[in-house]
């Protein structure tokens, strides 16, 4: 789970499943034990190597757990990116952020 502002939000109900919630708390501890396996500061100083990669970086702006600067600054760092900030969302697929995903493949499938 994840500290959020996004007003009415709904708990995921698959945490509401003990072994859904020990699975999911493993592999975050390992994840983020290991710092996610990047070297600190690769995806700004490596984003480069995606020139000629299209994508969509989606970001709620009531998200708690991931600062806004962080996207902003690989959005600006990767030419062929663009930044979407859901208004209403937090972390994850709540609020407004499901649309923006299904919205930004649509665009790609479009190409």
């Amino acid at each position: 789970m994840h500290v959020a502002l996004a007003p009415r939000r709904a708990a995921d109900p698959g945490f509401e499943d003990p072994v859904f919630r020990m699975c999911f708390a493993r592999l975050v501890t390992h994840y983020w034990s290991h710092a996610a396996f990047i070297q600190d500061g690769a995806l700004l100083r490596d984003c480069a190597k995606l020139g000629g990669i299209p994508g969509v970086l989606i970001h709620g702006r009531l998200d708690l757990s991931s600062p806004l600067d962080i996207p902003w600054r690989l959005s600006r760092a990767w030419p062929r990116s663009r930044l979407v900030v859901v208004d209403d969302a937090g972390h994850g697929l709540s609020g407004g952020t499901r649309q923006a995903v299904m919205s930004a493949t649509d665009d790609f499938r479009a190409r």
